[in-house]
């Protein structure tokens, strides 16, 4: 987690896109650290952990079952989707989607928790992971006025 919080800070401070940081670790190897970046690729499907898994499938294929991915924050319905279609099985996350909305991100408020069950998903969700410093992160971004999608 601290790999995801120090590359959500290196987005943020080169203005890629919001405050998010995920790492994908395989067998205790990272095999990839991706932050967002909406806003420099102009991609509004270019958030962290759709990043990482691009990142991972390059060197990995398609099938990331051997893998769990860290997040600052509770992945976003998109990308709890697609860690779901790479066969991700632990999702390990700081912040809350709740706390996302409260800076005036546009989430959809549907825990994954929620997608777990509804779709019967056998993934491992582990929250709150580091939390106060995932929180430092949100406060960074709110205070140098980041840019809200």
């Amino acid at each position: 987690m601290k790999q995801a919080i120090q590359t959500a800070y290196d987005g943020i401070n080169a203005k890629d896109g919001g405050p998010f940081g995920a790492v994908i670790v395989c067998d205790g190897e990272v095999m990839a650290v991706a932050h967002n970046r909406v806003i420099i690729d102009r991609d509004p499907t270019a958030h962290a952990e759709i990043n990482a898994i691009r990142e991972a499938s390059k060197k990995l294929g398609i099938n990331l079952s051997s893998c769990e991915i860290y997040s600052t924050t509770e992945p976003c319905p998109m990308c709890f989707s697609a860690i779901n279609w790479a066969g991700i099985k632990k999702v390990i996350f700081g912040t809350k989607i709740e706390d996302v909305a409260e800076l005036g991100f546009r989430e959809i408020k549907i825990k994954d928790e929620t997608m777990k069950f509804l779709a019967k998903l056998d993934i491992e969700i582990v929250k709150d992971f580091m939390r106060d410093e995932c929180i430092e992160i949100l406060k960074h971004y709110e205070k140098i006025g980041g840019h809200r999608y």
